[in-house]
């Protein structure tokens, strides 16, 4: 059964509208103070919730009191309307644009959409999907399936009416449905067996063709031209991501090159093989096929038939007995014999086909639960299109990043194309709704901020006397550094970057008792402690020579991570009369090694002593450098300083205690309950300076993406939250000041979870400042980051990435909200993508160019790295934070542990021990 509540929506002109105003008409949109008109209600399963402001011409708002605008005629009578509960907070709306910086013509790949009608009216309605006896129906698995067929099956009592419909509770159409067509009576037949039965989702919406897989927004077809190994039984897959979107140019349809991995189609015993990287079919783990096959769906090769995996079988193919009815004449007689009989035993005898590996290996079960039904592997196929959605080795990541990297030149044409060949102008559902599609790129205006000055060796730049700029620019397609000291200038080539090359660093550490340790078998540790000495005198930083080089016995190496590293400490401990400063471990593996988690962990929070892990492939100065600048960091140096930071001269904040705080959940691999998500922030602890900072990480619900205990009362009255934890940091380090402004950076969030920012987690901040005994809280800015976005900059006329510090807040940005496209980076390789940075509260005051100047600056405070970040250091330093204490849980013996309980508790995080708590450890 399918029910539909549906509520009308009419699309007025620009001018009244402000999700549709274009440049022309932008200073009236400005006006409005309300951002609660673009969302005028929000449709809800068997509850229609509506939440509107009166607009007139100008798009000013009449009426500050919200009121329920008149019903349609067409709403079901049993239909409750229920008025909406205001949040406390609101987002703000644009305060203005920024000037700054140097024009720039760029193009941005939307493509601009008109509407032939604006007067037209759409139907928004809510579907709910339930079987005839009540029982709710997961929309998200079968939704589209049933829409599809309910179109099939009434189309004359839908009037031929096209509509749209988004997989889940949502379905649009132009003009109203029949009054008696709001529940329709759906029959699907089983799927599972049918032969010829496509796989593949159908949609009624615009990217949703049979032979399509569809996630999310994104479309990928069946060719082999769009196909890339990456790997492990696994395949990168080309398409394309459209969507429509209002911005202060209109409407716009979005068009992005997207990448998504499936399982390679073929035989099921080549994918395992390749899966688990092993070369004969005896060691394939049956356990882990099993996780990876489940509901996957094959073909059979002795009938053309598809099927759902199940599971597996009990037993292996020549020992897995079934019940086969005999047949009498040509058909089989359910009052006959039967007869027990092996999977094995009915393919080769009674099907006569050869099986030459199926004997000893279990079946795959295809049946249902009550009644299986058993296929022999190597006669099975995985058909095209399946995500794979576990999560990717780091080589298989690397792979699929090189291989879906493209020059902005070739993204243009590609995209462009797409727009051309996909014929939306064609699309009849488009047509009725009387929209056309330009098929060019957008032109928008763009600024360059000029770059940061950054003072590195203060013991050869006085900044009361000499200046210190860096500037980055393009020469013949190579980036070049122009550094001017005192009035000299010094160019040399450096991919941009700020070279450390015969510089000190700002302020060098010094270490006088550390030790190396070795638990790779390739790597001559001698060596590297003495380049590193080498390296850190050019540096500044002064280092003694170990007081012990331990390598790793070959008996240890056959052990588990974790005695191995209780090992390696034993002999550190006979060998070591005091705790090091320091301790430099070499590991085995680059990005995936299993010694790192419990190395970091055991020093870290058990010890206290800060440790630095490396693999080195090849030791040179440059990557000597990049290892000293996070040693510096984590022993308390600083490698460099912004100027302005450094004299004092940031506006807004060079008066005012401001704290900077950075924030980032990270989750487990998909389908994964089992594994807590980790919760991390990072503060600034050094005010009036923006490059310190230290973090505070904590475990919550499995996939819960706000952050849980920024405030964390106990029993006893005491904060053991997040919050407290930097507050105090903060107000020591300070000097004894208390922050009267804090900016926030959120990460990892989307549009819908804005409010729940806004009012859930600010809520939990302030009151864990008031918990300290504060009456005036500080002023907050709150500011959302986003990288998972399709959006791309590109210089027109030019074959190269848009320059770093490009800035766009016209055009394409959203129409009454504040928000803004910055791409801080110099792209190298590739298409850079934008931060798209959303302003939802700014109590500060903060002017457009000062807000964007300030976010531009945070992106060169990165400790670790010679070049500005994509994004600001805090949400860099965030990500780092979540994902290195994420190593501290052993996941693997959690899920056995905690297999089969009903409820999964949050393990806790051991703490950071008290000698290294406030390092920037992250780094």
């Amino acid at each position: 059964m399918a029910d539909t509540e549906h509520c009308s929506r009419k699309v007025p002109q620009n001018t009244h509208f402000p999700a549709l105003a274009t440049e022309q008409n932008r200073g009236e949109t400005e006006k409005s103070q309300k951002c609660e008109c673009v969302e005028d209600f929000i449709p809800i399963l068997h509850k229609v919730t509506y939440s509107t402001r009166k607009m007139d011409k100008a798009g000013k708002e009449k009426d500050k009191s919200p009121s329920l605008p008149p019903l349609s005629p067409n709403i079901p009578p049993n239909v409750k309307v229920e008025q909406v509960d205001l949040p406390k907070r609101s987002i703000i709306c644009r305060p203005g644009f920024g000037t700054s910086g140097r024009h720039i013509s760029l193009l941005t790949n939307h493509f601009k959409a008109s509407i032939k009608n604006p007067d037209e009216i759409f139907y928004h309605y809510s579907v709910s999907i339930h079987y005839e006896d009540g029982r709710a129906v997961d929309s998200k698995g079968i939704g589209r399936k049933v829409i599809d067929k309910l179109y099939q099956t009434y189309c004359s009592e839908l009037a031929g009416k096209r509509f749209a419909y988004d997989g889940a509770n949502s379905l649009y159409t132009v003009g109203p449905l029949p009054k008696d067509c709001l529940e329709f009576t759906v029959i699907l037949e089983e799927c599972i067996g049918k032969r010829g039965c496509s796989s593949h989702n159908g949609s009624l919406s615009e990217s949703g063709k049979r032979g399509c897989l569809l996630v999310r927004q994104s479309f990928f077809h069946d060719d082999l031209r769009m196909f890339t190994d990456v790997g492990g039984g696994v395949t990168g897959v080309r398409g394309f991501h459209s969507s429509f979107s209002p911005n202060l140019g209109g409407l716009s349809l979005n068009m992005d090159v997207s990448t998504t991995v499936i399982l390679t189609p073929g035989p099921v015993l080549d994918f395992l093989l390749a899966n688990q990287n092993v070369r004969e079919h005896c060691y394939i783990d049956w356990t882990k096929a099993k996780k990876t096959l489940k509901n996957m769906r094959i073909k059979a090769r002795h009938n053309n038939m598809e099927f759902k995996i199940r599971g597996f079988s009990e037993n292996p193919c020549h020992k897995q007995f079934f019940t086969l009815k005999l047949k009498n004449g040509s058909r089989c007689d359910d009052g006959g014999e039967t007869s027990e009989i092996t999977v094995y035993e009915y393919f080769t005898k009674h099907r006569s086909i050869e099986l030459a590996h199926s004997a000893f290996m279990p079946c795959l079960d295809v049946g249902k639960p009550k009644r299986p039904s058993y296929l022999p592997l190597e006669l099975c196929s995985l058909v095209p299109l399946q995500r794979y959605t576990k999560a990717l080795s780091s080589m298989q990541k690397a792979s699929l990043i090189e291989k879906s990297r493209q020059k902005p030149v070739d993204r243009i044409q590609v995209i462009t194309d797409a727009v051309r060949n996909y014929c939306y102008d064609d699309n009849p559902l488009l047509t009725a709704c009387g929209i056309s599609i330009e098929k060019q790129l957008t032109q928008v205006d763009g600024r360059v901020l000029e770059a940061p000055k950054v003072v590195i060796d203060q013991s050869s730049i006085d900044p009361c006397t000499y200046s210190f700029t860096l500037q980055i620019y393009n020469c013949s397609m190579f980036f070049y550094l122009q550094l001017k000291v005192g009035g000299s200038e010094d160019c040399f080539p450096c991919n941009g970057r700020w070279n450390f090359n015969n510089k000190k660093l700002f302020r060098a550490t010094r270490i006088d008792s550390w030790a190396l340790v070795n638990f790779s078998a390739s790597c001559d540790i001698s060596y590297i402690s003495r380049e590193l000495i080498n390296c850190g005198r050019n540096k500044g930083i002064h280092i003694e020579r170990p007081h012990t080089l331990i390598e790793e016995d070959s008996q240890s190496r056959i052990a588990g991570p974790v005695i191995r590293v209780e090992r390696m400490f034993e002999q550190l401990m006979t060998k070591l009369p005091d705790p090091p400063e320091f301790l430099l471990c070499v590991l085995p593996e680059r990005k995936n090694s299993d010694i790192y988690g419990p190395w970091k962990k055991k020093c870290l929070s058990s010890l206290g002593i800060v440790t630095q892990c490396i693999s080195p492939v090849k030791i040179n100065d440059q990557y000597l450098t990049n290892v000293l600048l996070k040693i510096n960091s984590k022993l308390g140096g600083i490698n460099s300083l912004l100027a302005i930071e450094h004299s004092r001269r940031i506006p807004l904040i060079k008066d005012t205690p401001t704290m900077i705080l950075g924030m980032d959940v990270s989750h487990g691999s998909p389908g994964r309950s089992d594994i807590p998500s980790i919760a991390a922030v990072v503060g600034s602890r050094s005010w009036p300076l923006i490059s310190r900072y230290r973090a505070a990480v904590r475990t919550q619900s499995s996939k819960v993406e706000m952050i849980e205990s920024l405030f964390k009362p106990l029993a006893n009255g005491e904060d053991d939250g997040i919050m407290r934890e930097l507050l105090l940091d903060f107000y020591q380090i300070s000097n004894g000041r208390k922050p009267s402004q804090i900016v926030v950076f959120r990460d990892g969030v989307n549009e819908s979870q804005f409010a729940q920012v806004m009012n859930i987690e600010l809520d939990q901040m302030i009151k864990a400042y008031q918990h300290l005994g504060e009456v005036d809280v500080p002023k907050f800015t709150l500011i959302v980051v986003q990288k998972n976005h399709h959006t791309k900059l590109f210089q027109a006329g030019a074959p190269g990435n848009v320059p770093p510090g490009t800035v766009v807040d016209t055009k394409v940005v959203h129409p009454t909200k504040y928000d803004f496209f910055m791409c801080s980076h110099a792209g190298m390789i590739g298409t850079s993508r934008p931060a798209h940075y959303h302003v939802l509260l700014d109590e500060i005051g903060f002017s457009p160019d000062d807000l964007q100047n300030l976010i531009h600056s945070l992106s060169y405070v990165n400790q670790r790295s010679t070049t500005a970040s994509s994004i600001v250091a805090p949400v860099f330093y965030a990500h780092l934070a979540a994902h290195q204490m994420g190593q501290f849980l052993m996941f693997e013996d959690l899920s056995e542990t905690l297999s089969g309980q009903e409820s999964i508790p949050v393990p806790q995080l051991p703490r950071l021990h008290e000698d290294v708590a406030g390092s920037m450890f992250f780094c």
